[in-house]
This record gives C-alpha cells, sequence and structure tokens, in this order.
C-alpha cells in the first residue's frame, strides 16, 4: 500500500493574522517586518506582484513597493494562533508532525479505505479556515519531499493532489531551487554546470552529486527523484531540552548566578539552533543550600535566539530568587519545542543581527561552543560533573 503524506500551509501566516485582527489591511499590500534596519518577515501576495519576498531588506522592499505598510509583528498573536490550528489538525488527523509555526505533515495512510484521502484533507483545511479565521494550502502525495513542493506550488489556495505515477512528471520541469535543501550556494554551484531543473538533476549519477556537494549529495539526488522515506514524526509538546549546573559552594552572589544562567542559556539555544527547534515555554528551577526546590514558567514567542531567552530567563529568576538563601543549583528547560530557524525572529532585529548570529553559530560548529560567547557568560565553564544535558520526550 502507497503512502498518502499531507503538508499543510498557513498562507503567509503573519499577514493573514493581523489581517484577522484587522479587517482594513486586507487587499493592500503589507510587510511584516523589523524597522528601516530590519529585514522581511512575511509579505503579502500583494506586496509579491512587486518582487518583494522574505529575507529581503526592509529599505530594499520599500524601493520595490513604496505604497507598502510596513509593521513590526506581533509574536504572541502568532504563537497563540498557531496553537489553535495545531489544536484543530491534531484533533483529526492520525499523525501529525508540527514542522514550524505554520506548517505540518500528516500521514494518512490508509485512510482512504474508510474516506477519500483527498476529500478528507480538504474538509481538514475547511475546517482550520472556519474554527480560526485561517487560511491554509495544502498538497497529498507520497512523500514529504513532494507534498512540500506541491503545497508551494499550488498557493494561494489551489490545493493538489500528487498521486505516484505522477511525481516524476510534476518535478521534472521545476526549479533544483524548489528543493527544500537547495539553498543559494548549492543552486549557484550546481547552475554552473547547468543543472538547473530537477529533470536534470535526476539523471546525474548520485556519485557525482555526492562529490560535488559532499554527504548530503545522496539525498538531493533522491529527492529529485521523488524518493523519500522519511517518517511524519508524531508532534508533542512535550519535547524539552535542558541544562543544570550545581555549584562547588553554595553561593548568593546575584552576579555571579545572572553570569552562569546567561551562559547556560547560550548553550541551550545555541543547541536549539543547530538541531533546528524552537521553544515556546521556559522553565527555572532553583535548589536552596536546604535542598528546598522552587521552579517558575513562563511562555515566550517561539524563539532560539539568546538576547531574547537571556531577558526571559533573567526575569523569571528575578521573581523566583525571593528568599536570598544561598543557592546550590540552578537549572533551565526549554520546552514547548517545534522544528523552526531563528529566521522566525526577522520582524524583531536588523540584518545584521541575523548575520551575526550565523557567524557565531558557524564558530561554535567548528571550535566548540566556548569559541565565542557573550561578555557576561563567558564565566559559565560547563562540565559532565555539574551540567546535564538532556531531550525528554
Amino acid at each position: 500500500m502507497g503512502r498518502a503524506i499531507v503538508h499543510m500551509d498557513l498562507d503567509t501566516f503573519f499577514v493573514s493574522c493581523e489581517r484577522l485582527t484587522d479587517s482594513r489591511l486586507n487587499g493592500i499590500p503589507l510587510i511584516i517586518g523589523g524597522g528601516e534596519r530590519g529585514v522581511v518577515a512575511s509579505c503579502s501576495y500583494e506586496a509579491r506582484t512587486f518582487g518583494v519576498r522574505s529575507a529581503m531588506p526592509i529599505k530594499m522592499a520599500l524601493r520595490l513597493c513604496p505604497q507598502a505598510k510596513v509593521m513590526k509583528g506581533d509574536m504572541e498573536l502568532y504563537s497563540r494562533l498557531s496553537h489553535a490550528v495545531t489544536e484543530v489538525i491534531e484533533e483529526r488527523a492520525p499523525v501529525m508532525e508540527k514542522a514550524s509555526i505554520d506548517e505540518f505533515y500528516l500521514d494518512i495512510t490508509g485512510m482512504d479505505k474508510f474516506y477519500g484521502s483527498y476529500v478528507w484533507t480538504n474538509e481538514l483545511a475547511q475546517s482550520v479556515t472556519k474554527e480560526t479565521g485561517l487560511p491554509i494550502s495544502f498538497a497529498l502525495s507520497v512523500n514529504k519531499t513532494v507534498s512540500k513542493i506541491a503545497t508551494g506550488e499550488g498557493k494561494p489556495k489551489g490545493n493538489l493532489e500528487i498521486p505516484e505515477d505522477m511525481v516524476r512528471p510534476f518535478l521534472n520541469p521545476l526549479s533544483i531551487k524548489k528543493i527544500p535543501m537547495v539553498g543559494d550556494a548549492t543552486f549557484q554551484l550546481l547552475s554552473r554546470i547547468g543543472v538547473r531543473n530537477i529533470q536534470t538533476l535526476s539523471e546525474m549519477p548520485a556519485e557525482v552529486l555526492q562529490q560535488m556537494i559532499g554527504k548530503n549529495g545522496i539525498e538531493l539526488w533522491k529527492k529529485a527523484n521523488g524518493i523519500d522515506n522519511n517518517p511524519v514524526e508524531p508532534y508533542t509538546e512535550r519535547k524539552s531540552i535542558s541544562t543544570e549546573h550545581t555549584f562547588l559552594q553554595d553561593t548568593i552572589d546575584l552576579d555571579k548566578l545572572k553570569r552562569v544562567l546567561q551562559g547556560m542559556v547560550e548553550k541551550l539555544a545555541f543547541q536549539l539552533r543547530s538541531e533546528g527547534w524552537l521553544t515556546s515555554t521556559v522553565v527555572i528551577k532553583i535548589r536552596y543550600a536546604n535542598f528546598d526546590t522552587e521552579t517558575k514558567q513562563c511562555r515566550v514567542q517561539y524563539t532560539s535566539a539568546d538576547h531574547i531567552l537571556i531577558k526571559n530567563v533573567t526575569d523569571l529568576f528575578n521573581k523566583l530568587y525571593q528568599r536570598r538563601m544561598r543557592l546550590r543549583l540552578i537549572g533551565i528547560r526549554f520546552s514547548g519545542l517545534v522544528r523552526g530557524t531563528y529566521q522566525i525572529n526577522m520582524f524583531e532585529d536588523t540584518e545584521e543581527m541575523l548575520s551575526l548570529y550565523q557567524a557565531m553559530d558557524r564558530m561554535k560548529t567548528r571550535y566548540g561552543f566556548d569559541a565565542v560567547m557573550r561578555g557576561g557568560g563567558a564565566t559559565f565553564k560547563p562540565n559532565n560533573k555539574n551540567e546535564i544535558l538532556k531531550r525528554k520526550k
């Protein structure tokens, strides 16, 4: 029996959320981004007709579309509506994976025995829009790669079904940039040898691709040929990563405690970005010298950014640590994880800030976590005895 994999994607999600709360924004070119020196986080289809795209500097976007309205964005609103959509889909779908704040994969293999798979998916999409007010596109095919590409090709609201015998005819004429793992560097590399559409890529020897782009060459060849056996991973809000630090001597030194907390946040945030996670819940734990243990948590916008998480952790610590007794342990946990990248915070930061994170992460990946750190957290030196990193499911 063939697989039936659905990819669902909320159309221009940030823009749709803003229009849901203010109907005056309907039909006008709209850009969600951060200030004049920031970058475009999302834009409406009206703005896209002028050439505006995500990740473009705001200045350039306004040169292309000077009549556009620019809004900073409301991450609290977006997170709340994302959770609402998740609940609608999770309630009905047999297996759901939340790939990011605005996209989902469903495995509905075997459902055609009882319902038409396409009809069922279409009814689910209508339920999402009816219950949340947000438009959503979908595509149904045999695996995650084909479904994701098809969703993009069908937007807006052009929901597609690509059966197994139509996978290659569907993929062949498309640009290789449509394949999710093909970024600008890979596209430029392949373009230089004349490989610009998926059919040409699929006909290349897999070994040649591996020699050109490394270990991902075989995976790219498979995707170009419509092969993707990756499963839909069931979504759960209980996933978390955490770290704890036990002091060799109990301490009441506030400066020291906050420096250690900052270093812990940096390490966890780097782990989030390295593994492709965003967190929506921050939990802090303290254990006093007499072994009394207290915790406090808060919801945050989906993020993996140090500077946002450091502020939230520091605020939580200030609220929690009221007894002014010596502490023997502090801990941090990030939970409510979804797949995604730091790009989700583009409406808050400048292009320079995004470039800084990317540069720091490259150095950490190559030379180790301690290679570059914020000044405040540089005194934090994790060790195997006192620090425990774990992921819970």
